[in-house]
């Protein structure tokens, strides 16, 4: 079926809602369907590239409000708009990436007929967004089609505010490496991988992410393993605290801040362990991108994600949520063990299809296919 598809995200720079939405829209491109991606932010702030023929729409609207009569005014404006731009693209489908910009689609698109998708990218029992955003939320959300969430606890958290609005649980796929140039990994190419010292993490240095709490674990085990690197990979608003952090550990010379990277997989094939120490997720792209690269994988198990695609001691190490002394317990025994890293790593690597990309869009392509019949009737 040929249809027309608008995808709206607040932008396009670091993360993982924005490099899911570039996903979807280059997919349904090189379908030769008509995509068009609208974003709030301006595009000078883009990271993640697209197809030449994905219409892209920067409205430029995302400055911060000094207070609430200006919150209300800067909203007003970005719904309007929004309106406009999405009315232009005369989409069959609108489907809309997190949650406050899920609330301004869903008042830009009230009085058009096309069904609205939307999307939970983290998970809103731990990701408050502010009185009047949540509000808005129970307000607004009855309206879209779908309400497209990816874990099932999530689903289940929210249909208590949602009683009549269908709500479909869609996992992350492994994330498409961006240089085709990437190679493939397979059991065969990790046992002649180079043998490596490095501890990687991977995503915005922000609270939720935990590093602060990585940091912690493996300042415990730095003088037993001095030969042994971690490498945070990221960018965000706390990398001055987490450069302190090491500072005050003298952790200089064994820990790197390098920022955000272009090319995530060609950094992580260059480690051996990788940490997702989040205090919360939604369904962590980094953790699949570092398990479908052949690393061996610790995570927290916080209550969205990770135990989803970790079965611990089979293909990766779960330890309890918040638990700094568990974190590095495990980090020690991978450390010391290349056996065990090894077997892991291998197991790992089934996550290319449990979550393949196949698997993913076929999802979306049957709720989209079917709300466009529907619309028709």
């Amino acid at each position: 079926m040929s249809y027309r598809l608008t995808i709206v995200v607040p932008s396009l720079s670091l993360g993982g809602a924005e490099g899911v939405a570039a996903m979807m829209a280059n997919h349904w491109a090189k379908q030769e369907q008509a995509v068009t991606l609208i974003t709030l932010d301006s595009a000078e702030t883009d990271t993640f590239a697209l197809e030449e023929g994905v219409q892209r729409i920067a409205l430029d609207l995302m400055q911060d409000s000094g207070n609430l009569f200006q919150a209300i005014s800067n909203n007003r404006l970005r719904i309007n708009y929004l309106q406009a731009a999405i009315a232009r693209s005369q989409p069959d489908v609108v489907i809309s990436l997190t949650d406050r910009m899920n609330v301004l689609t869903l008042l830009a698109t009230g009085k058009m007929r096309c069904p609205v998708f939307i999307s939970e990218r983290s998970d809103p029992r731990h990701h408050p967004i502010g009185r009047l955003w949540s509000f808005l939320r129970k307000r607004t959300y009855p309206r879209a089609r779908t309400l497209v969430v990816q874990t099932q606890g999530v689903a289940d958290f929210c249909r208590q505010w949602l009683k009549s609005t269908h709500i479909e649980v869609i996992p992350n796929a492994v994330p498409v490496p961006r240089s085709p140039e990437v190679p493939a990994v397979s059991a065969e190419t990790l046992a002649v991988r180079t043998p490596s010292n490095v501890i990687l993490g991977l995503g915005r240095l922000s609270h939720e992410k935990g590093f602060d709490r990585l940091l912690d674990a493996f300042a415990s085990l730095a003088a037993e393993f001095p030969d042994w690197r971690l490498r945070i990979l990221g960018e965000g608003p706390l990398r001055e605290l987490l450069q302190e952090q090491i500072n005050k550990r003298g952790l200089q010379e064994q820990v790197e801040l390098p920022g955000w990277t272009a090319e995530p997989e060609l950094q992580l094939d260059q480690g051996a362990i990788f940490v997702l120490p989040s205090r919360y997720e939604g369904f962590p792209n980094a953790l699949l991108q570092a398990m479908s690269r052949g690393l061996a994988c610790i995570s927290y198990d916080c209550e969205s994600g990770p135990a989803e695609m970790i079965r611990s001691e089979t293909n990766g190490l779960l330890v309890p949520a918040d638990s700094v002394s568990e974190l590095a317990q495990a980090l020690k025994r991978l450390m010391g063990d290349e056996a065990l890293r090894h077997r892991l790593a291998v197991a790992a690597l089934q996550v290319t299809e449990r979550f393949s990309v196949e698997k993913y869009f076929l999802h979306w392509e049957q709720l989209i296919d079917q709300a466009i019949s529907e619309s028709k009737t």
